[in-house]
């Protein structure tokens, strides 16, 4: 396992007035390093995704990016950091280009008079987009089609893509796969492979046990709020990852 913890949360906690989301949750990600968090609907899956994306403040406990104690104020902070989230609606804009959806909010401008007017590098984001895509595994005929005429598989590939292309330190996915067809989600998850080849921390949330049992280096089990196991993949079989989700299997020591 890679040595360099990257991102870190320690003792976090999180209530939404009498409700418990979090209660004492400690996770460490390595760079280059795959990890599975899942848990049943109202684990805390969200909610630490939330608080490791900087949408919400905890209210108790650490947040370390590379060993230096952060304060997410807002996800902004977070991404500038270079920590990319993906969430289950992939936040592309329909309206708009693959490119322009690649750099949207990141946008290059011309050189001169009229970048300064507001003109856009068009030719030079379509070129990298491109490239940053197919870096990833990922290929369009053009990068100039409206993202409302991809299909759901590739608009998911796009949304992944330029998260990976974007990313600096950390990936977070959020039920990537979810709604795929088996040939999309394995793309999906090569792309997954690749982000770690890249060197990135990746934070894979899924309901889809084959797949986190696939392409992860470790799996984090979420229950009532609790991480109550962090083992490599290597230590679970599907039935006693189901049984750990689930509370049928072992014990929360």
């Amino acid at each position: 396992m890679p040595n360099k913890v990257i991102y870190e949360v320690r003792n976090v906690s999180k209530n939404y007035g009498a409700v418990v989301a979090l209660d004492g949750a400690s996770l460490k990600l390595h760079a280059g390093e795959v990890v599975g968090l899942v848990g049943d609907n109202g684990a805390g899956k969200s909610t630490l995704v939330k608080v490791l994306s900087g949408a919400h403040s905890p209210d108790g406990g650490e947040i370390l990016l590379e060993g230096v104690e952060r304060t997410w104020h807002n996800p902004k902070q977070a991404l500038e950091a270079g920590i990319e989230t993906l969430y289950q609606d992939s936040g592309l804009a329909p309206h708009l280009t693959v490119s322009q959806n690649v750099f949207l909010g990141r946008e290059k401008f011309t050189k001169g008079i009229f970048g300064k007017l507001g003109f856009l590098a068009k030719k030079q984001m379509e070129a990298e987009a491109e490239a940053d895509l197919q870096a990833v595994g990922i290929a369009f005929p053009s990068s100039n089609r409206p993202v409302s005429q991809l299909s759901g598989g590739q608009r998911q590939a796009v949304a992944i893509g330029r998260a990976v292309s974007w990313a600096r330190k950390v990936l977070i996915l959020d039920e990537p796969t979810n709604h795929l067809g088996a040939r999309q989600a394995g793309e999906v998850l090569e792309v997954i492979k690749r982000a770690k080849k890249k060197g990135l921390g990746v934070i894979f949330i899924s309901h889809t046990l084959p797949h986190v049992l696939e392409v992860t280096d470790r799996i984090v089990v979420l229950r009532l709020g609790k991480i109550v196991r962090d083992a490599p993949t290597s230590e679970y079989t599907a039935d006693t990852l189901i049984g750990t989700i689930t509370g049928t299997y072992g014990s929360d020591e």
